[in-house]
């Protein structure tokens, strides 16, 4: 490729330069009705080895990224409501929800086994396989205007249920990195991350029946709460405590062996909304959805396309394989789900198409193995481009399965 090697730039330049592509490129992508996490991703690519080798990843480039990774994951979780999880696993939307992770994940283990790779190797490609990305399908969901329809609600609660398991799982496997081959020490292991877990869930409902004790005394909570808020004297307080209420969860699922991103992701789920005023809350959402994607997204996302090298793409069979069991294991999955859960062919097959998007939490997860050494550059850029093939084609099909459910 053409590779500018001597014209390194220096940080500030190569964060001036990454930012104004990746921004240039996302808008373009928004023009053509796709999320701007594609253009961010290919502004990575073509300023990366892949193309112009314009760009490295040094550290502080990686630490914006953690933190856009960080803040990505708190968008996400404030997307979601407690209860929404609990209607989402309740009768027989669990089909859904199950089908819908368990054969994308079957599939990605087939694969990884079906290619000789390890088992931790395999179980990424299976992770990766089985997400949805929520903040996609919501973003795609609401272009199509079919948000609030009974199969837009399906997919975000099945959404909703894969990001937290895969999240869990993803604890888990990084938990065990260092773990001897010994079956002893391997069944101890995974006796003490069960229990890492359960701790950890057990914290959750906990601060999930405290915030609900809350909600009932809003009349003696709020006053107090903004009694104190009124008292801070330093700007965007607020913000601030938000953010330290959701690094409270954040380090300890670190303490406890999880990454921590699944305490990000339930502490910004769990944030009590109903202490503070509704002006307030608000304005936090726009701060955090300001400095997120005006700034930390791109980066985080445009780093992602420096990691993609398209020179390591050297097994076409397994890309192949790859981008056709992603499509078609999410489909049957949901469209399966769907059948047992009650709803016709036309709204199965809408569940399915709808739960195919991957996107942000798919690339988050490829980026946590890569940088563990569970995957290769290799299987890495295969994994973008499955998230970036299934997020372009979702919305064009998805479209036309909710006009054969309008006109069924």
């Amino acid at each position: 490729m053409f590779h500018l090697v001597h014209f390194q730039l220096p940080f500030i330049v190569s964060l001036l330069v990454l930012l104004l592509v990746a921004k240039l490129l996302g808008e373009l992508a928004e023009r053509f009705g796709q999320p701007s996490m594609i253009g961010e991703v290919i502004a990575g690519v073509i300023l990366g080895p892949s193309l112009f080798n314009l760009i490295s990843t040094p550290g502080d480039i990686k630490v914006i990224a953690d933190l856009g990774v960080f803040m990505l994951i708190v968008l996400a979780g404030m997307e979601i409501e407690a209860e929404e999880i609990r209607r989402s696993i309740l009768g027989r939307n669990l089909w859904i929800s199950l089908l819908g992770f368990i054969i994308p994940m079957g599939s990605g283990l087939l694969i990884g086994f079906g290619f000789h790779f390890s088992n931790t190797f395999s179980t990424f490609l299976g992770l990766c396989m089985a997400i949805t990305a929520l903040p996609v399908s919501i973003r795609i969901l609401m272009d199509i205007g079919k948000l609030k329809t009974d199969v837009g609600q399906r997919i975000i609660s099945a959404a909703i249920f894969n990001d937290i398991v895969s999240l869990l799982i993803l604890g888990i496997i990084l938990d065990f990195n260092d773990v001897s081959k010994n079956i002893r020490d391997l069944t101890f292991s995974i006796g003490i991350t069960i229990f890492k877990v359960v701790i950890f869930i057990l914290i959750l409902i906990i601060a999930y029946k405290l915030f609900n004790l809350s909600k009932r005394k809003v009349n003696i909570v709020n006053p107090r709460m903004n009694k104190f808020f009124h008292y801070l004297k330093g700007k965007e307080s607020i913000f601030a405590l938000i953010i330290l209420f959701v690094l409270i969860f954040s380090s300890i699922s670190e303490l406890l062996g999880l990454h921590f991103l699944v305490g990000a992701f339930f502490g910004a789920i769990l944030i009590p909304r109903s202490m503070f005023s509704t002006r307030d809350f608000e304005r936090f959402q726009r701060n955090i959805s300001g400095i997120t994607m005006g700034f930390l997204a791109p980066i985080f996302f445009a780093t992602m396309g420096l990691s993609f090298d398209i020179q390591s793409l050297n097994n076409f069979l397994l890309l192949g394989v790859v981008l056709l069991a992603s499509f078609f294991s999410k489909i049957f999955g949901g469209y399966f789900g769907g059948r047992l859960a009650g709803f016709n062919h036309p709204k199965s097959m809408a569940l399915g198409l709808g739960l195919n998007a991957r996107g942000i939490i798919e690339m988050v997860i490829a980026n946590i193995a890569l940088r563990n050494g569970f995957i290769d550059v290799s299987m890495f850029s295969i994994l973008v481009i499955m998230a970036l093939t299934t997020t372009i084609i979702t919305p064009f099909l998805l479209k036309k399965a909710f006009i054969k459910i309008d006109l069924s």
